[in-house]
């Protein structure tokens, strides 16, 4: 079983940056592929940017490249989102998320994208993006 726990978020003010992180922990390394979403208020949940267990790949919805930067930290078993000019339209509660390593799972990281794809999911973190 994988745990994946988040930290971060909060109130910050239009215009500034934040980072959420993304720390897995118990059979991490069966992981093949870790992904952010978002979920605004009366919205369904929407993915924005992932990366391979490994850290070599990365994948961003359009709606979010350039601002937001997936990374990894492999010594600490962690996965970053760092959110830039954040507007209050990014106000939403956020997840992290992870595809299982088996075979019935792995498939090209630009189809990872919908709920269905995840098998394990963090708790999710508040942010709320004051204007």
């Amino acid at each position: 079983q994988v745990q994946l726990i988040q930290s971060g978020g909060g109130l910050v003010q239009a215009g500034d940056s934040l980072s959420l992180s993304c720390a897995a922990s118990g059979r991490a390394p069966m992981l093949y592929y870790l992904g952010w979403f978002r979920q605004a208020p009366g919205k369904e949940r929407e993915f924005l940017s992932g990366i391979t267990w490994r850290g070599d790949i990365r994948y961003s919805a359009d709606s979010v490249k350039g601002r937001f930067t997936v990374s990894r930290d492999d010594a600490k078993a962690t996965v970053y989102l760092q959110m830039n000019i954040v507007t209050p339209e990014d106000t939403a509660v956020y997840y992290c998320a992870a595809v299982a390593s088996t075979v019935d799972r792995i498939r090209p990281v630009q189809t990872l994208t919908t709920i269905q794809d995840y098998d394990y999911w963090g708790q999710g973190t508040q942010v709320t993006v004051s204007s």
